[in-house]
């Protein structure tokens, strides 16, 4: 992930200043700046517009009693997308139009609740070990978390023949003197 961030951090701004250095050379530099300026105003409104709808939408949510997933999705996707916007360049303005535009929101959503779930499962099969990795909570020929909990496993997996061992002193358990904690 760092390498990612890294990497993004240092070919965006070569990408944005080849972009502006291509579209100057085809308009020219003053039309190109006004065009950046241009955009970025039209830009700056449609975000106050949208993060208003997005504001009132969520208070709506709040005040029905409702979880505002969607409303909440869609206010991270608005700041994101303005903060693109305020970035000069071509490229960041059109990720910026693509995350703020009303019509385009519900296709980012979508793709970020696509993205993030995927990076979920791999953690989270990364924090689990070896097991989730092949699709059961105990390996590729294990029980699963039902079967286990009626006592036997459904598969036929191998049976491991073992004797257990007990490593516990031979003489009585100790007695509980009465006390509590704080010794008293």
């Amino acid at each position: 992930m760092r390498l990612l961030l890294f990497l993004a951090f240092l070919v965006v701004p070569v990408l944005e200043i080849w972009a502006l250095i291509q579209v100057g050379q085809v308009i020219g530099g003053p039309l190109t700046v006004s065009l950046l300026l241009a955009d970025s105003l039209l830009g700056a409104w449609i975000v106050r517009r949208e993060g208003r709808r997005a504001w009132q939408s969520l208070q709506t949510a709040l005040q029905g009693g409702r979880m505002p997933d969607r409303e909440l999705a869609d206010g991270a996707m608005i700041v994101a997308g303005g903060t693109l916007l305020l970035t000069p360049g071509f490229l960041t303005d059109v990720a910026g139009f693509l995350l703020v535009l009303p019509f385009t929101r519900p296709l980012m959503r979508r793709l970020g609740t696509w993205f993030f779930a995927r990076r979920i499962r791999t953690l989270a099969a990364r924090a689990a070990g070896p097991g989730l990795a092949f699709g059961t909570p105990f390996g590729p020929m294990g029980a699963s978390f039902d079967e286990a909990a009626r006592g036997r496993a459904g598969g036929s997996g191998p049976v491991i023949h073992g004797q257990v061992i007990h490593d516990e002193p031979a003489g009585p358990a100790p007695r509980d003197s009465g006390r509590d904690l704080t010794g008293r």
